[in-house]
């Protein structure tokens, strides 16, 4: 606990009052830290424009279904079609993956925690926030919206923290806080050299020497993108020992070559017994280490090794 307060401490001392960019903020809380592209891609928006906002709920549907088959849904992000979950054992060099490289959500903009504190964030008052946005309240955009702030408002799972980040700020001052220290890596799936649509499913090979252990202590947190007018990331830890991060140099059989960032499972004892991965991999939940892909616009954050 102390050093907990200690660590909220430090983040109020060193929090600027007056960020005037992303940058200015980023810079004076991870002066050591490369933004990631996921955030860099997200601060090219100028404003929040509500006329731009666009939901696509294909990979909502598709990660509810798998050979054809419906399955029930919990704290699911990420699509078949757009990472593939596997077991640690499996990475290695020449390792081959059949992967699409897309982003999850739409692109909304990042807004400051001071716009974001003036809109209403809860699914108790739904209607408010659609008539904000000038969203239509049976459309396939409000349900989108309403389904992200469901998940935000459900309990934690037993041992893990989690935050509905609805700006920069808030997913910085998360991340610092459950893993203790500002000396952050926070990394994304980068598609480095494009030969062909990314967006097309296609065979990746690990590259030699292209296997690289992110996390010193088996500490992350990862934080998803979610559908929202604005970005909103789901963000989560289960604590020390529980999650391992890998960034993996993958090679695509027409030469697109991708730096993608990998999470791994190292216990799944309290997920839904119906979990996506258990239908795919043939397992049952426990402590066989799960592993995927994460998407373009999430990101992962590490301690600094």
């Amino acid at each position: 606990m102390n050093h907990l307060l200690s660590v909220l401490a430090l983040i109020i001392l060193i929090t600027p009052t007056h960020a005037s960019t992303p940058q200015v903020y980023w810079h004076a809380m991870l002066p050591n830290a490369p933004m990631p592209r996921a955030i860099l891609d997200l601060i090219s928006f100028d404003e929040l424009d509500k006329d731009k906002f666009n939901v696509d709920l294909r990979y909502e549907v598709d990660a509810l279904r798998y050979n054809g088959q419906l399955y029930v849904e919990d704290q699911v992000h990420d699509a078949p079609n757009a990472t593939l979950f596997f077991f640690e054992k499996d990475l290695n060099p020449g390792s081959k993956f059949d992967l699409q490289f897309t982003k999850m959500t739409s692109g909304s903009p990042l807004i400051s925690r001071s716009q974001a504190n003036t809109i209403p964030f809860s699914s108790n008052k739904l209607l408010e926030i659609l008539t904000h946005f000038q969203v239509k309240p049976m459309s396939i955009t409000a349900y989108a919206m309403n389904k992200t702030l469901v998940e935000c408002e459900m309990p934690a799972l037993d041992g893990e923290s989690k935050l509905c980040a609805t700006s920069l700020e808030s997913m910085v001052e998360f991340s610092m806080m459950n893993l203790g220290t500002r000396d952050l890596q926070a990394s994304s799936t980068m598609v480095k050299k494009k030969s062909g649509d990314v967006k097309v499913k296609k065979t990746y090979s690990v590259a030699p020497d292209g296997v690289r252990v992110l996390d010193k202590d088996e500490l992350v947190v990862v934080c998803h993108s979610e559908q929202y007018p604005y970005t909103v990331f789901y963000c989560h830890t289960t604590g020390k020992g529980k999650s391992k991060a890998y960034t993996i140099a993958l090679e695509g059989n027409d030469g697109t070559k991708v730096e993608a960032i990998a999470v791994c499972h190292l216990d799944t004892s309290k997920w839904n017994p119906k979990h996506l991965a258990f239908q795919i991999l043939k397992v049952k939940r426990g402590r066989v280490p799960i592993c995927h892909f994460m998407p373009e616009d999430n990101v992962t954050w590490t301690i600094k090794k």
